[in-house]
Order: structure tokens, then sequence, then C-alpha cells
């Protein structure tokens, strides 16, 4: 049973991970409905937070049904990411997440996110101070290192661990790397596999399977997976490879019915959270994912994806099970 903090978060939990303009709470709902055991919010920057932009405020709504659920929060600057944590606890997270890992150019450049992977001693000393001003758990998500030739994740965990972090989660690729390639799940078993190391060691990268899934528990030994990209418009990745953990078989895939009404749900709960403009611009990138396989389906999925209409993509929706309705997915 993997524990971050005094939460148990079960054996072998799948997180859903902190993804920018995904991981918002229509789309956490839906994959905490469907086996999620702990989600997080998209990454909210610490200079936002304490300037109160409303972009980063409205990040941090958080429900009942999503617990537990964790903040994520970026930044370099000690002050900023301090005053952060106070905001955000007012929120009522049940834990605080530290991004530091996310390889796009705005972010690292400010020195954040995977940037902070070129200044092992910042990172640690951010980490330390952030754990001593609150009661909350605090863990990290971060990555093998900043290249190659400075992957140093075994000593830069072992070090967190010794400051409070009570989780991390580690991507297998270096900021270098970007997304390219492939994820090395090895150096995160040697983080695992280290003697000193007592607190729950979580997986990311490349989980795309339920196979994958069982790897990474099976011959990786982590402590859990979290799953980005494979749950982007197909929340019920998480209840599949639960499945499969359990009867070794795949499951059935959702019915098109089942697709369009989640996809309904998505949008609707999208609206009802940030509005008609952004609640249908940022539903789209889910589309492919819910209506992927289906042949001679790009004509409705351009019109979903470039309608700026609620009631033309809901319309767009009926279309599509009244003409696919008897699809059968594999």
């Amino acid at each position: 049973m993997a524990k971050i903090g005094n939460i148990d978060v079960g054996d072998f939990p799948l997180l859903l991970a902190p993804m920018e303009d995904v991981s918002d709470p229509p789309f956490r709902a839906l994959c905490k409905e469907q086996g999620a055991d702990v989600v997080y919010t998209e990454f909210i920057s610490s200079e936002g937070l304490i300037r109160d932009a409303a972009k980063s405020t409205m990040k941090l709504d958080i429900y009942e049904k999503e617990r537990p659920v964790g903040i994520q929060i970026f930044g370099a600057n000690l002050d900023s990411m301090l005053k952060s944590v106070e905001i955000v606890e007012a929120s009522g997270p049940d834990i605080i997440d530290i991004n530091f890992g996310c390889p796009v150019k705005k972010v690292v450049s400010k020195g954040a996110g995977a940037g902070i992977l070129k200044d092992i001693d910042l990172m640690v000393s951010l980490t330390e101070a952030m754990v001593k001003h609150t009661k909350l758990p605090v863990t990290v998500k971060t990555r093998l290192g900043w290249d190659e030739n400075t992957i140093m994740i075994k000593e830069v965990a072992e070090r967190l661990q010794d400051v409070g972090c009570q989780a991390i989660s580690i991507h297998g690729r270096t900021r270098a790397q970007m997304y390219k390639g492939s994820a090395d799940w090895a150096p995160i078993a040697e983080v695992k596999n280290n003697p000193r190391m007592h607190i729950p060691v979580f997986g990311n990268g490349d989980v795309d399977t339920p196979e994958r899934a069982m790897e990474m528990r099976d011959k990786y030994g982590l402590d859990g997976a979290m799953i980005g990209r494979a749950s982007i418009g197909y929340p019920w990745f998480f209840k599949e490879v639960k499945h499969y953990f359990k009867t070794g078989k795949h499951a059935l895939p959702p019915t098109m019915e089942e697709r369009v009404e989640a996809a309904r749900r998505h949008l609707q709960m999208a609206i009802d959270w940030k509005g008609e403009k952004l609640g249908v611009f940022e539903t789209r990138r889910h589309y492919t994912n819910y209506f992927k396989g289906i042949p001679d389906f790009k004509p409705y999925r351009m019109k979903m994806v470039t309608s700026d209409d609620s009631v033309d993509v809901f319309a767009a929706f009926d279309e599509v099970l009244q003409k696919f309705g008897d699809h059968q997915f594999v």
C-alpha cells in the first residue's frame, strides 16, 4: 500500500498527471470516475498566484469528489513559492506538488520547471523551505536530469526525501529529450531500489497500454504509474489498466454511446466551469481520442474542432451517434 504522507493511495496507484489545459476539473472528474487514484491540477505559476492572475487562481478550483487531489505549482523564486503555498493551502488540497520537470521553454527560461535541474542545490532548498512552510504533504515531479550527461536522479531523489518530500514522480526522459525518443524507466528503478529510499517512487512517461503499466509495476518495481498523454480523450484508460491487472485480459473498449456521453458531459462541465468560449476551445484536443479508430470520421471531427458554438458541437455528437452508433471498437 503506497502512502503519500498519511494518505493511503492504494496498491500501485494510477495518478493523473498534471497537464496544462488538460487536467482541469471536468477532465479530472471523468478520470476519477474511471479509476484514477490520485489526480493533479494543471500546473500553476507561483508568480501568477501571488499577482492574483485570473488564469492561475481559477486553476485552484477543486471538488470533494476528486480527493485525494494535489495542486501543482512551479517557480524558482523562494519568496514567491512560499507565498503561493499559503494561497494553495486555502483551497484545501490533499497534496502540494512541485513541478521540477516541465520542459517548455517559457518555463525553463525562468529557471523553473525542468530549468531547475541545472541547479540541484536550489531544487533541494526550495523543496525544504516549502515542506517547512506547510502541514500538507509536499511531493515532487521531475525528470531524469537536464541532459544525458547530468543524470543524477538517484542522488537527487535521496536529497529531496531527506528534506521532507513525501513522494516523487519521475518522467523517464531528460529535459533535452523533451517528449522525443522513449522514456527510460531503468534510472527510476534505481531510485526505487536505493535502500535509503522509503517514500513512494512513481514512474511517468510512455505508460500507454495496460501491459506497459504492468511492466512498470512488475519488472521495474515502482510504486505507481503517473498517466499523462494516454488519458487525453480517453479517461477509460485507468479502468482498463486495473481490469488488466485483475484479470490478465483487456477490458472491452467503451461503446460509441459511452464515448458520446462522455464527450457530452466533458463539454458541458467545461462550459459550466470556464464559460462557453474557453469550454468549447479547450475541450477540442480530446475529440480525436474519444472517437479514434472510426473510418471516414474526419468531417465530423472537423465540425467538433472548428465550431465556436457549443450547439454545433453537441449537434455533431448527435450525428456521430446516429451514423456510427453500431461501430465496433477493438
